[in-house]
């Protein structure tokens, strides 16, 4: 299959023909990729199973782990679904467009395979202005789960759709580097307490300040329940070599790697911007010097150690604050061995 490439530096009228030849595209059933505020996700008709399909074919995802719908609006949202509790509507006022995902009782408008055939789906409205413009011009919502292979980290710039998906689906729409660098926060709203089912661009602290109580779901990572949310059951986020994850001190991180480098392995660091500065490996990719940069980088420093000719990453464990949660649950997703320091 050839896959169209659209630049999108600006709004002119050839960034307008091109949003209108992909939305095109999506209506016939096709896929195409698209840049959010969080990472690219990987289109297709949620009202058409068969598109719904060809997601699930290019990515090589399993069949029982659900979608997102993505929709431009609050009142294309709420066409999906039902008993939308009034502290849901409180966050879409406060959050939405933006990083945050409601799963709510479906409508049926979507497809069965976007939900897994489950009684509740997964919807949001993603604030990029391309996403915003393609979801415009479709006027219909998109299932898009993170536009790369699965089980490999998330692309939050189109070469790295590229890389995974070139020649396996119809386009890619290149609209630049994405801003959170991690996904979208999953909030169960069926329940009279929302739960988060996967920590992401909006933070517990910032859903706490809108209505107060919030919780966490304690099992992530339950095996054997069909997923709610994306993230939740499956290994995520793996980069190409075993990524060993440091719990303690810049000291500890270098202890790691010297003992991985006496084992006559190549190692590549993920740190940090100061604990960079405490250490020495094979290969360094510096992260950035607070949480919100961390996360920015995190997949593109992950994606980057596969031309680094490393034979293991070490990475630091970073402060569970804010984004952090976000950044640490993809990080021991990723994680082949996790090291506790004492």
């Amino acid at each position: 299959m050839e896959t169209k490439r659209w630049k999108i530096t600006n709004e002119t009228s050839e960034a307008q023909a091109a949003i209108s030849e992909a939305a095109s595209l999506l209506k016939k059933g096709e896929t195409i990729a698209f840049p959010t505020e969080t990472v690219y996700g990987l289109g297709a008709d949620a009202t058409n199973p068969e598109a719904v399909n060809k997601i699930f074919a290019a990515k090589g995802r399993p069949q029982d782990n659900p979608l997102i719908a993505h929709v431009a609006t609050k009142e294309q949202l709420l066409r999906l679904v039902y008993n939308v509790p009034d502290y849901a509507a409180q966050l879409m006022d406060a959050f939405s467009p933006g990083p945050l995902t409601y799963v709510l009782k479906t409508s049926g408008v979507c497809a069965d395979n976007v939900t897994a055939g489950q009684e509740t789906i997964g919807v949001r409205m993603p604030s990029h202005p391309v996403a915003q413009a393609l979801l415009k011009a479709c006027d219909i919502p998109i299932a898009a789960p993170s536009a790369n292979l699965s089980g490999k980290p998330s692309p939050t710039t189109a070469v790295h759709v590229w890389e995974d998906l070139q020649g396996k689906i119809a386009g890619v729409v290149d609209g630049g580097p994405t801003g959170f660098g991690v996904e979208s926060t999953v909030l169960d709203c069926t329940q009279e307490i929302p739960v988060i089912l996967r920590p992401g661009g909006v933070t517990k602290e910032q859903l706490t300040q809108i209505i107060g109580m919030v919780v966490t779901d304690p099992g992530l990572a339950n095996s054997s329940e069909k997923p709610k949310a994306p993230g939740m059951k499956y290994r995520h986020y793996a980069p190409e070599v075993p990524l060993l994850l440091v719990y303690g001190t810049p000291k500890d991180v270098q202890a790691t790697i010297d003992k991985a480098q006496a084992e006559g392995k190549k190692v590549g660091a993920l740190v940090s911007d100061q604990t960079a500065a405490e250490i020495t490996a094979f290969e360094t990719i510096r992260l950035g010097k607070n949480l919100p940069e961390v996360a920015a980088h995190l997949y593109d420093g992950l994606r980057k150690f596969k031309t680094r000719e490393v034979d293991v990453i070490v990475s630091e464990a970073f402060p569970e604050d804010g984004i952090g949660q976000a950044v640490m649950n993809r990080l021991r997703k990723a994680a082949s061995k996790h090291i506790h320091m004492s």
